[in-house]
């Protein structure tokens, strides 16, 4: 089932043309990546399904028009307010949808463990190392229970061992829960590992300029047979995104590319 439609979706600043008609579609259960180059409107598109900008174009989730209630969203930087403990900044997104903080704390507990900060609920921001803070931020994302979750390239800060930790952490958790999700990224691995379909952009003015389902069996640990598969993968998109003739990538029993 269609969950989020996009059809030729446009935003201009003044004479600067950003988006240039964006169609995509994401399942119910869907973890759904958009990659492209840096400064090619990715971060724009998120502005509009959350309502922070308006462009021209259809955008409809459970085939209603969008009402820009329907995401939680996740920025770049974790965000975390210094001054709140963890457990508050966990609560942060119940508490502007009007949950009381007493209410709010007792939806977020049971949750510290499966995300790896048991025994950190009082502890302040500035007390958890880089990965903790962005498991603490995905937290309080997912627990205002909305429809879908917008994760703006959560991982670009941290390090690259931090990175790929939390990129096996995050797969591990979507596949326990199975998030309908959209990941912005520019990293190619990142969104081989973690997506089951990569809409990859144009330059500015964006354009979809190709569609790629990955076929990979989850939990998409490496092994040789995996690993190629997904080097297949990457080398096709990196072939896109340099404009280069596709690397041709193999079929699955699980599925075909695009």
């Amino acid at each position: 089932m269609t969950r989020l439609e996009l059809r030729n979706v446009r935003k201009n600043f003044g004479p600067l043309e950003v988006l240039a008609g964006i169609s995509l579609r994401v399942g119910a259960g869907e973890f759904v990546s958009i990659l492209g180059p840096s400064g090619a409107g990715k971060s724009t598109l998120f502005q509009l399904l959350t309502g922070a900008l308006k462009g021209e174009g259809e955008m409809r989730f459970d085939g209603a028009p969008l009402d820009n209630t329907r995401f939680a969203f996740m920025p770049q930087r974790d965000a975390l307010m210094p001054w709140r403990r963890v457990i508050d900044n966990a609560t942060l997104g119940l508490e502007v949808q009007g949950v009381k903080r007493r209410v709010a704390r007792q939806r977020v507990a049971p949750l510290f463990a499966e995300f790896g900060l048991a025994g950190f609920e009082r502890a302040w921001p500035s007390e958890l190392s880089g990965g903790m803070r962005q498991r603490a931020a995905l937290l309080r994302t997912v627990v205002q229970e909305r429809d879908m979750l917008l994760l703006d390239e959560p991982f670009g800060a941290l390090d690259a061992l931090t990175r790929a930790a939390m990129q096996r952490w995050l797969e591990t958790m979507w596949e326990s829960h199975r998030w309908t999700a959209m990941l912005i990224t520019h990293e190619v691995r990142e969104a081989v590992l973690l997506s089951d379909r990569i809409y990859v952009l144009s330059a500015r003015p964006a354009r979809v300029v190709r569609e790629i389902a990955v076929p990979l069996p989850r939990p998409r640990t490496q092994s040789a047979a995996l690993a190629r598969e997904a080097a297949a993968i990457e080398a096709g998109i990196l072939d896109t995104l340099l404009g280069q003739p596709p690397t041709r990538i193999p079929r699955s029993s699980d599925g075909e590319t695009k």
